[in-house]
């Protein structure tokens, strides 16, 4: 009995482990395009902390354009650096591209099917913060308008560099010029109080002058008329049709 007993076991002992191990394939019959299929792009900012990293993963099937563009923002702290370490790796672990600098572009032909990570390293800076943009996405066959796309992308990553540079550019000429204005205004000011004093001034000498000069014009004329007729001396001694004489 024991020895038809050891055959059943033996088989259960190898019978176990071929079926029971985890399931590797949950749909044999469908492909992965139609499990994940779908021209995806995203575009976000992110803060990294001091010396902190952050790590994202996207999915691409092979032989379809993987796209990524990046740019710091700004940088907090002591011992500011702009520069930010980017590396993009494989599905397989495989290290596609790596970046070191303050923008840039990561675009190539994926050449396995899976999730592609996007890791992006602030440890140039261990005592301050940065906040990153980054715009990533895949480009799929049968798209019509993947060119398109891919040039609306990197114009829209022009248009971000450019905008910013231009809003830097106008903070810069905006204080600027306000500072010109404030003192433009201060020099107005000034002149505006002289010319207020110069002109109560002016109105002060007129004023007198032209009552010293009616006082004046009245006195003359009343010693005038004063002198002429104490010239005609008229008398009344004589007869009365005499006439006045001087």
């Amino acid at each position: 009995m024991l020895c038809r007993a050891a055959p059943l076991v033996l088989l259960c002992v190898f019978w176990v482990p071929a079926h029971g191990g985890p399931v590797e394939n949950l749909h044999p019959n469908i492909t992965d395009q139609q499990l994940f299929w779908g021209a995806d792009q995203y575009d976000f900012s992110v803060v990294l902390g001091a010396a902190g990293m952050e790590c994202f993963w996207h999915f691409a099937h092979r032989g379809e354009r993987f796209y990524l563009n990046f740019m710091v923002q700004w940088v907090t702290g002591v011992g500011q650096d702009r520069h930010l370490s980017v590396t993009v790796n494989a599905p397989g672990g495989l290290l596609v591209s790596t970046v070191d600098d303050v923008n840039g572009q990561v675009n190539f032909e994926a050449a396995e099917t899976g999730f592609y990570q996007m890791c992006f390293n602030n440890f140039h800076n261990r005592f301050g913060s940065m906040q990153i943009f980054m715009s990533f996405g895949v480009y799929y066959d049968g798209s019509k308008d993947e060119d398109a796309r891919k040039e609306e992308e990197e114009r829209r990553f022009r248009d971000l560099n450019d905008t910013l540079s231009f809003i830097e550019e106008a903070s810069v000429r905006l204080d600027r010029s306000v500072f010109h204005i404030l003192r433009y205004y201060s020099f107005s000011r000034m002149r505006s109080s002289a010319d207020h004093f110069l002109l109560l001034s002016s109105s002060r000498y007129v004023s007198w002058w032209s009552t010293a000069l009616s006082l004046l014009i009245v006195t003359c004329g009343s010693l005038q008329l004063l002198f002429l007729k104490r010239l005609f001396i008229s008398s009344r001694t004589g007869s009365d049709g005499e006439r006045p004489r001087c």
